[in-house]
């Protein structure tokens, strides 16, 4: 296919369905500090690193700034255990059928999260590595989404122009990061009302059913972070300017319709 390079997949959210895994987490650590968590903290903290992320839920928590460091320890460690338990990634709808369309056309494709590889290694195991010609992990970039550095980086082992090649995201905070770096950038919103800041507190985001608990082990943190970051306080959660499309579901994502986007987007540059 002439103008499309490559496709560049977010994991969290988008080619998996781990923000449910990552919520329960977030409930015990909610948990652990006297409050509940809500809805409108899962809103604010989507798209971001476990850096922006702890804060948020600290502060809308009302706990202070002291408790940070040792929630953010519990959540990494928390969320390591509960990836790995048997059965809990899924891959979203329509994700393993895209990805093997691309590769019966010889189309590159990237994993390129903000999670670090600890992470990533048992999403790989599960949707297969050799779907993906590079993987790009969190704690392999300097500076993590909405930093286009991640998918730049992802061009560059791949030896292709950025222009050339689509992004896949689900969080406004990485669809800006693909934007950023000149993809073309296509948006499936992991929560129906995530790019909508006037949703109610109490929309959506119920309390999940936790996968089987693993036994615990020693309490040091594994170096692991979930999700997409931003810098500095969290930002309602709109629709980056600059997208290529947004679609309900990867089902309605076609090769086709990737090459189609970047033959446009070039031939407006």
């Amino acid at each position: 296919m002439g103008s499309l390079a490559a496709v560049f997949f977010d994991m969290d959210g988008l080619l998996v369905d781990t923000e449910p895994i990552w919520t329960v987490a977030e409930h015990e650590a909610a948990a652990r500090l006297g409050g509940t968590f809500t809805p409108a903290m899962k809103r604010a903290m989507i798209g971001h690193g476990i850096d922006t992320a702890d804060p948020i839920m600290v502060s809308m928590l009302g706990q202070p700034p002291e408790v940070i460091a040792d929630t953010a320890s519990f959540l990494l460690r928390r969320s390591a255990e509960l990836f790995r338990e048997p059965g809990v990634i899924v891959a979203q709808p329509g994700a393993l059928e895209l990805l093997r369309a691309l590769y019966a056309r010889s189309i590159p494709t990237a994993l390129v999260s903000s999670s670090f590889r600890d992470l990533m290694d048992p999403v790989l195991e599960v949707i297969g590595r050799e779907l993906f010609a590079v993987t790009v992990a969190g704690d392999e970039v300097r500076h993590r989404k909405p930093h286009p550095e991640p998918y730049l980086t992802a061009a560059r082992l791949l030896g292709v122009d950025p222009r050339a090649c689509a992004v896949l995201e689900d969080s406004p905070s990485g669809a800006q990061a693909g934007v950023a770096a000149a993809c073309a950038t296509v948006m499936v919103p992991s929560m129906p009302d995530l790019t909508d800041p006037h949703t109610p507190d109490d929309a959506g985001v119920p309390a999940p059913t936790p996968p089987a608990a693993s036994a615990s082990g020693p309490s040091a943190a594994p170096a692991a972070v979930g999700a997409a970051e931003t810098n500095g306080d969290a930002a309602p959660n709109t629709r980056p300017a600059g997208l290529a499309a947004v679609v309900d579901s990867l089902h309605e994502v076609s090769p086709e319709l990737l090459e189609q986007l970047v033959a446009a987007r070039r031939a407006r540059a």
